[in-house]
């Protein structure tokens, strides 16, 4: 995304370097945005698409605990390591390149995706799609600013254009169950080749090309540092979960990951232009809600994986009912969304953020108490107050990031406003994805009738209890699966319960530190 957009008298009027005027006729920019909206849906539903349709995936290839945790959230990682990467190539090179570049390596990521005959293979198709979601999100906002040159109308399709990623997230999981339950899971992938192809063929067509006149040095050093210092912290997190404990591989790798991100932060701030500018988080009240968002969609998200992980593992809910369970947190998210600026004009966005965070870690409490999948009607109040009280925390919580910022500075904050989404995406899955692992791992409880090797594959994951009890006497099969269903349904809670702590503690964290700056 552009740190520095054109100024305003010149936008109209600015040509780019092909000739064509920056604003578009009033059908063809609508269109622009349907084309830069739909492709953000995309991204949105590839944040969760997968998460109905990892038990029979899980079945087929077969993965480790840390190469599931991999596959589901190396998009979301690979996402939000290359945002302001992505945005500031964009500004070099030209945002409809980049954009439609960004489309092209979706659609063949997608395609990879879909037949990938290994965890490997699939892990690293799912890299590629971050990085073709990142290529198409940093590009997307900028042109929007460039088409939409009246403030009130570019004001409505920020909007739309925000609005489409969290639908696309939301609905992920019900889209999964139903490609999973008809065509199998490499099918969720195949839904993006062919509306890629759509959007492709329309936005080469209407999108217009704009640059950043002086646009950032793109800063491959730190570009490399942010990315494997995120790598190395992630994966040593992993592992720690599938060893359900320590080692020194682990240990040196998380080291090395948390130093290569120190001297990364450190080079940020002697740089004169940096790739992510840390000084923004001087501002109390914008390092607060940055936290917010954070904290809040890593919650989420996580709970969206965790939730179609139990509901089918533990409920033996097919993918379609496990999808439509999830439908009243996905409507109560949509609400708390539309009417969160509703609740902030009548309690103050410090306070409404505050309750938010409070609604969803009571939600998630409650869930973590009562829940059952035996009887879906008592999860029923706790989806939606989760759903609701998210829903309110990202909308405000955007807000207060973008207006805590100068506004000369609304270029960078939005940066981190959406790599704050994409980055409590990847490492709530992966953090409470961890403790699920460990969990499960060292929970298991001793079967009668499985020997010690047959024990030692049971431990791997769920999926490999329910696929070597298809192989053991009826007895010991029951039993390994009751096992099981019990430790997983533990290792759920869990992390339910940790999930609400954290929300507690930022709730808090928003109502001490959201308070609006004293007048001197």
């Amino acid at each position: 995304m552009s740190n520095e957009e054109t100024p305003a008298p010149r936008r109209a009027s600015e040509e780019t370097e092909h000739g064509e005027p920056a604003a578009a006729p009033p059908r063809r920019r609508w269109l622009v945005l349907a084309v830069v909206s739909g492709s953000l849906l995309l991204c949105g539903i590839d944040l969760t698409v997968l998460h109905v349709a990892v038990p029979s995936m899980s079945r087929e290839l077969k993965p480790s605990p840390a190469g599931l945790l991999w596959t589901v959230d190396v998009y979301s990682l690979t996402l939000a390591a290359l945002l302001v990467t992505c945005g500031t190539l964009g500004d070099r090179i030209g945002r409809r390149r980049m954009v439609l570049s960004g489309f092209v390596t979706f659609g063949l990521a997608s395609a990879a995706a879909a037949f990938s005959t290994s965890t490997a293979q699939l892990i690293a198709a799912r890299a590629v799609l971050g990085v073709g979601a990142a290529m198409i999100m940093a590009s997307t906002v900028a042109i929007i600013r460039v088409v939409f040159t009246d403030d009130r109308e570019r004001a409505v399709a920020i909007g739309i254009w925000t609005a489409a990623h969290s639908v696309g997230a939301t609905i992920g999981p019900l889209a999964g169950g139903l490609v999973t339950a008809k065509w199998g899971w490499g099918a969720v992938f195949l839904i993006n080749v062919a509306v890629i192809v759509v959007i492709l063929a329309v936005g080469a067509r209407v999108i217009p090309e704009s640059q950043n006149p002086v646009p950032r040095r793109w800063d491959l050093a730190s570009v490399a540092l942010s990315v494997t210092g995120l790598a190395g912290v992630v994966y040593a997190l992993k592992q720690a979960g599938e060893h359900a404990g320590v080692n020194g591989v682990i240990v040196t790798t998380a080291v090395a990951g948390s130093v290569l991100l120190y001297v990364f932060v450190r080079r940020q701030r002697r740089i004169a232009e940096p790739l992510l500018d840390f000084s923004l988080f001087r501002e109390r009240r914008f390092t607060t809600a940055t936290l917010c968002v954070i904290g809040c969609f890593g919650s989420y998200v996580a709970l969206l994986f965790f939730l179609t992980q139990w509901l089918q593992q533990v409920g033996e809910y097919p993918p379609l009912r496990a999808g439509l369970a999830l439908m009243p947190l996905a409507g109560a998210n949509a609400i708390g969304a539309v009417t969160a600026p509703w609740v902030a004009n009548r309690w103050g966005n410090r306070w409404a953020l505050t309750g938010a965070l409070a609604l969803f870690a009571t939600a998630l409490a409650v869930m973590a108490a009562v829940g059952d999948t035996a009887h879906y009607g008592v999860l029923l109040m706790p989806l939606l107050g989760a759903g609701y009280g998210a829903g309110i925390v990202m909308t405000l919580g955007a807000d207060s990031i973008m207006s805590a910022a100068q506004p000369e500075r609304s270029g960078e904050a939005a940066a981190i406003q959406e790599t704050s989404f994409e980055l409590g995406a990847g490492l709530g899955v992966a953090v409470l994805g961890t403790v699920l692992t460990a969990v499960y791992r060292t929970g298991l409880p001793q079967v009668p009738g499985l020997g010690p090797g047959q024990r030692a594959t049971a431990e791997e994951s769920f999926a490999d209890a329910a696929d070597l009890a298809e192989h053991l006497p009826s007895q010991t099969a029951q039993a390994l699966l009751r096992a099981a269903q019990q430790t997983y349904d533990h290792g759920f809670t869990t992390v339910v319960a940790i999930a609400a702590a954290g929300l507690v503690v930022t709730a808090v964290m928003a109502a001490v530190l959201l308070r609006p700056p004293k007048r001197s």
